[in-house]
């Protein structure tokens, strides 16, 4: 379902804006700049346990994950419920939200039509989701 794709940590700095953009009303624009920012120190805090896989399907897109995104995932972060993880089912990848309900840990699906999966024997939590890359143009 996801094949890793190999990280590329140099990154060109690009400039950032000081201000933020809003999405609801608009703001007054100003020229301010801050920092140069890189993408790849911002995004991968542990380099040699992250993972940058392709998203296939749409079991998540309540969570605003979709078919063809990219998703930072860390080795190194601990899970624990709520984090969004990328599961070994039986030696497939999914990714699912990671809940805890009545003493047991869930897999559970952000869109209708997909099956919640108990975490059990036949069930390894690979890692967890840090980021989110989405190309719109």
């Amino acid at each position: 379902m996801f094949e890793p794709i190999p990280i590329l940590v140099a990154m060109p700095d690009l400039p950032m804006l000081m201000i933020s953009a809003s999405a609801g009303f608009p703001s007054p624009a100003q020229d301010d700049m801050e920092e140069p920012i890189n993408l790849a120190d911002w995004l991968i805090e542990h380099p040699a346990a992250t993972y940058i896989m392709r998203v296939e399907g749409y079991s998540m897109v309540g969570a605003g994950i979709t078919d063809g995104d990219l998703i930072v995932v860390s080795r190194a972060k601990k899970p624990v419920p709520g984090h969004i993880v990328v599961a070994l089912v039986h030696g497939d990848r999914t990714l699912k939200r990671l809940r805890r309900r009545e003493g047991r840990f869930w897999l559970v699906p952000e869109a209708e039509g997909y099956s919640e999966i108990i975490v059990d024997e036949h069930v390894e939590i690979w890692g967890v989701v840090v980021g989110l890359a989405r190309k719109y143009a």
